[in-house]
């Protein structure tokens, strides 16, 4: 799908776009990789992992999302956005709020709009299970960026672009993620955790990748996409990292929940099951026109995603293979 195409990733040079762009790079012959993003000593180091003399498709726009008028000149026949750029750092957010409205709300509605102004064909976002009943301000940001572009596809009109939304939980690895923290943290002996009952989504980068990438193939717009993945507590966690060092409990963190949750309750009436995930489908009546469930069926009513509930339990050797895919 991607090859011969024009592909540029919003925040391309975080933990996600780096490994999209090794992926696709891999996979695909895209026409132009365009790497969107504002940091250009990250862009610097990116050029030296993907130069443009090994990878003539690639282009390092700096630029920042809130800046509309660079999103206009970036777009130019672009075919297909992946929209990675987040402020995503809950404690930041928590205290820098208008900063991460800047970017998170409104970045998201200046990609919207330019992306319907110049004919890209999909944009596909990336969510956050802190989206779903959030209770701090970096969660409440990407709940009201994923409703924008879900209804992004009401404001379309008659031109063809159409939205989606990718909805998933911790990333092992990323930056800022508690596996690179837990690790830094296991020469000292001692593990800080918040609370031995917290538990949270795990998906590696590359699982991450392939499903955003499998969701832009097959998405006609308005989707809210979520992966059936495993979760694991705080405490099976530590014990995968560093079986060896003691634990500290430090208590929850403003802004932290027990537990997390994609796919809350109120909205179960909305969600189709399949094998590898569910979708939230979105109110607008047209929707159903364009969308094929597939084979995917109902979820019951009051169901709910939740990271404690989740059957599929990560075991402390699975969590330890999957630290040692991090090169860890």
């Amino acid at each position: 799908m991607l090859n011969n195409k024009n592909i540029l990733i919003t925040g391309g040079t975080g933990s996600f776009g780096k490994k999209a762009t090794e992926i696709i790079l891999q996979r695909y012959k895209p026409r132009r990789l365009i790497i969107f993003s504002r940091d250009e000593l990250k862009q610097f180091e990116m050029a030296q992992q993907f130069p443009d003399s090994k990878y003539d498709c690639i282009r390092y726009f700096i630029g920042d999302i809130r800046d509309k008028e660079r999103l206009y000149r970036a777009f130019s026949n672009v075919d297909f956005v992946i929209h990675a750029a987040a402020l995503k750092q809950v404690p930041a957010a928590e205290y820098n709020p208008f900063e991460a409205v800047k970017t998170n709300i409104l970045g998201s509605q200046n990609v919207i709009n330019v992306a319907i102004d110049r004919g890209v064909k999909k944009v596909i976002a990336l969510s956050t299970d802190k989206a779903a009943n959030p209770i701090n301000l970096y969660g409440a940001t990407k709940l009201c960026s994923d409703k924008l572009f879900i209804a992004g596809n009401s404001y379309t009109g008659i031109d063809n672009t159409v939205f989606s939304v990718v909805r998933y939980g911790n990333v092992a690895g990323s930056r800022g993620s508690v596996i690179p923290f837990f690790l830094k943290k296991k020469e000292e002996g001692i593990l800080p955790i918040t609370d031995p009952r917290m538990t949270r989504f795990w998906i590696t980068l590359e699982q991450g990748v392939d499903f955003v990438l499998k969701c832009l193939e097959n998405m006609v717009g308005g989707e809210l996409f979520i992966p059936k993945i495993p979760s694991m507590t705080m405490m099976d966690l530590a014990k995968a990292i560093a079986p060896e060092c003691k634990t500290k409990i430090i208590g929850i963190r403003p802004g932290e929940k027990l537990h997390e949750i994609m796919v809350p309750r109120d909205e179960a009436y909305r969600t189709i099951e399949y094998d590898d995930k569910y979708i939230i489908q979105p109110d607008f009546g047209f929707f159903g026109h364009r969308f094929n469930s597939n084979g995917g069926k109902p979820v019951p009513e009051g169901f709910e995603y939740n990271s404690e509930t989740n059957l599929w339990k990560m075991t402390i050797e699975e969590a330890k293979e999957m630290v040692k895919g991090l090169g860890a």
